[in-house]
């Protein structure tokens, strides 16, 4: 995929000039001329259930040093709560949804980027002027906006932190929905991850028409 973009696309400055300061890349990329500088991240490669589901975010400056840590890192009570927060600075913000069937269809790699440009359009499509974009991975996007791939990137930056938090809890109610349609997987838990239970159930039950399968585990032809 070719992105035209004017930023190499790979991480330019390594983790230790960082010093901790999760606005480094924002302040970097803002002292290049960029004004709306969106980080984007998704959650759901690894379950065998359920959509990859992505988040684009800009962090206005009320957010000030408030920390938006990786969504995997903390407990559910402490991501709601930052979830809260997060809604309270009424943020300029996409959502981009990758079905079970398209993952099948596409595989994981590509359903989570086509996920993640999802969100960034929809992120333009509310009205943000983005101008440059902060990836979590090390991949680009495959679309016309300056960018800047970044390995642990929701953990090096506050707007990836962001975007990840949203990420997380959006998905997480779309596996609690599921699970009031197919309650014999146990969604509400394991939001469609491969713990022992969700195994036992596909042994029992077979796979769900929201089940993965072309995923190791699910064991279906197609």
């Amino acid at each position: 995929m070719s992105v035209s973009s004017d930023i190499t696309p790979r991480p330019l400055w390594p983790t230790d000039s960082e010093d901790g300061d999760i606005f480094h890349f924002e302040k970097l990329f803002a002292n290049r001329g960029f004004t709306q500088i969106a980080g984007v991240d998704e959650v759901g490669r690894g379950p065998l259930a359920g959509p990859v589901v992505a988040a684009a975010v800009i962090l206005p400056p009320s957010a000030g040093r408030r920390i938006f840590p990786d969504s995997k890192q903390i407990s559910t009570i402490k991501r709601l709560e930052l979830f809260d927060a997060l809604r309270a600075l009424d943020l300029p913000a996409g959502i981009g949804v990758v079905s079970p069937a398209q993952i099948d269809r596409w595989n994981i790699h590509q359903a989570s980027l086509l996920a993640m440009g999802l969100a960034v359009a929809g992120l333009c499509r509310s009205g943000a002027a983005v101008d440059c974009i902060l990836v979590d991975g090390k991949f680009s996007l495959p679309i016309l906006i300056a960018q800047q791939p970044l390995i642990g990137g929701d953990r090096r930056s506050a707007t990836i932190g962001a975007a990840s938090i949203i990420a997380k809890i959006t998905r997480d109610a779309v596996m609690s929905s599921l699970h009031h349609q197919f309650p014999a997987y146990g969604f509400a838990e394991h939001k469609g991850y491969p713990t022992a239970f969700h195994r036992a159930a596909l042994a029992v039950h077979g796979p769900s028409p929201v089940h993965r399968k072309t995923f190791k585990g699910v064991c279906v032809d197609v």
